[in-house]
């Protein structure tokens, strides 16, 4: 603490040019001010300033220790503001980015505002691989992993893809018994905007992938469509089980191949890193691992 004292005495000394000007500013005497620059000189050994009864100059050494004071004290501000905002109520603007698919999120979504009424959402839908920082995130939703070194990561669930019709498609048209069959029925394919490839259906004939070369009846780059169509009757959707969770409570939608299905997607929120997030931040990431429900 008696270092970085100084230190603050030889940033005001330097950047007010005089050790009268850092007295003014720091309520003491010049005289305190130069013997304090003395001690820490005697200290590094090297001289910070060249002095002359009308001007004070720093030297080489001077110059490099106040650009690395200066980092040092800024450092020190930004872990004092955090502390301190760590301690704040959530509230604020949060700007979220969710997959597509994050319509499918909303009612969580929705007991989110209710818990933290003081928090606006600001709800960004795309499938586009987003730059959290340089965006201005504050939060990503995504599946799949997360390589970027400069964010934190939390899993908020996994889940697993159903292959599903209505009862009345399947009486007209049967159920498949295996993957093969699948080239008789019509099949709703996903496809990712951001690539323009369809979402393999993941079945497998034991660890062996067998999910490929799918008719396409119809393709859309988000899962509603598919859904609504496999509800009408009119074909068959591969999509996350937590999608048609009342579809399949209700009996609208139907599983079938379940036994061939080898799937475990993941839902993950990204932030950027810091020691100490937001508090609206960390409300959202502990809200949303809380209480998502993917599984079923």
């Amino acid at each position: 603490m008696d270092s970085l004292g100084a230190l603050n005495v030889f940033v005001h000394a330097a950047e007010a040019g005089s050790f009268v000007g850092a007295s003014q500013r720091l309520g003491v005497s010049a005289s305190a001010v130069g013997k304090a620059v003395a001690r820490l000189e005697g200290r590094l050994g090297a001289r910070l300033f060249h002095r002359s009864t009308r001007s004070l100059a720093l030297t080489a050494e001077g110059v490099l220790l106040l650009e690395r004071c200066r980092r040092i004290f800024a450092e020190v501000e930004a872990a004092t503001q955090e502390m301190s905002l760590a301690q704040e109520a959530p509230r604020g603007r949060l700007r979220i980015s969710l997959p597509l698919a994050g319509m499918l999120l909303m009612p969580t979504l929705s007991a989110f505002m209710r818990r933290y009424p003081d928090i606006t959402l600001d709800l960004d839908f795309t499938d586009r691989v987003v730059d959290v920082i340089e965006e201005g995130f504050d939060a990503v939703v995504r599946t799949g992993e997360v390589s970027d070194s400069r964010l934190m990561t939390r899993m908020l669930g996994a889940f697993e893809h159903r292959v599903v019709g209505s009862p009345d498609y399947f009486e007209r048209v049967g159920h498949p018994r295996s993957p093969e069959d699948l080239s008789r029925h019509a099949c709703f394919q996903h496809r990712f905007p951001s690539t323009g490839k369809f979402e393999r259906w993941p079945l497998y004939r034991g660890q062996t992938f067998v999910g490929d070369d799918l008719p396409a009846a119809l393709t859309a780059s988000t899962l509603e469509p598919l859904i609504y169509l496999a509800e009408q009757g009119q074909g068959l959707a591969c999509v996350p089980i937590f999608t048609v969770r009342d579809q399949l409570a209700s009996g609208a939608l139907v599983s079938t191949l379940t036994s061939f299905m080898k799937s475990t997607g993941k839902f993950r929120v990204v932030w950027p890193s810091s020691r100490h997030p937001m508090p609206k931040v960390r409300a959202f990431v502990d809200f949303m691992a809380a209480e998502l429900n993917l599984s079923t």
